[in-house]
């Protein structure tokens, strides 16, 4: 990244240019490693105090100008009044979050495969502990597990493969989580269980 922004430091670029360049370049430059892995917070501050370094340099020149604005707000929406930069670290937590989305949505995958095996045989991403000395990659991924939480939810269809007090899906706008503790002996309870066995409906008289 530090290599590109140089090489352009010399050339005449306007304002425009230099959003083009950081959005279309410099910013997917580490997407595929932020795929994969939770880069440290002193490294993604470094990247982005070189974006906004060059965003404000002076035009023609290499000499750096005065930075009017932090990076945390050029990174607004344009329709707030900033420039709709990235922000390295929520742009890492999203790919994180994509990540165990795949896992939720492609278990048939040979990487989910692997990942399932060794460190939630019996669950799903959801519910899946970090577990005793784990993989950098699979740390760097649970570390969007409560985002990926917070964001989805079972459809339920015959509910054969949803656990009452073990996943979300419920039609709440608080939270689609059970909230009261299950009940000991009803761990494997399903979604198929409450509901009659002729229809989708509810089994009301059970």
């Amino acid at each position: 990244m530090w290599n590109k922004i140089q090489s352009w430091q010399g050339k005449k670029l306007s304002k425009a240019g230099k959003e083009i360049l950081i959005k279309a370049v410099v910013q997917e430059i580490p997407s595929y490693c932020m795929a994969i892995f939770s880069l440290p917070t002193s490294l993604t501050d470094e990247m982005e105090r070189l974006m906004n370094s060059f965003s404000w340099s002076n035009k023609g020149g290499s000499s750096r100008g005065i930075n009017w604005m932090k990076w945390d707000r050029i990174c607004v929406d344009k329709k707030l009044g900033g420039l709709g930069f990235r922000s390295l670290q929520l742009l890492n937590l999203a790919l994180l979050g994509k990540m165990g989305w795949t896992l939720l949505e492609d278990p048939d995958a040979l990487f989910c495969k692997v990942l399932k095996a060794k460190y939630f045989p019996n669950g799903n991403f959801l519910t899946a502990p970090v577990g005793h000395s784990p993989s950098f990659t699979w740390r760097s991924i649970c570390s969007a597990q409560e985002l990926v939480r917070r964001g989805v939810r079972w459809r339920i269809g015959n509910g054969m493969n949803v656990r009452v007090f073990d996943g979300p899906w419920l039609r709440r706008d608080d939270s689609f989580w059970v909230s009261s503790p299950c009940p000991s002996g009803f761990a494997g309870l399903r979604v198929c269980d409450l509901m009659s066995p002729d229809s989708n409906n509810w089994d009301l008289d059970s």
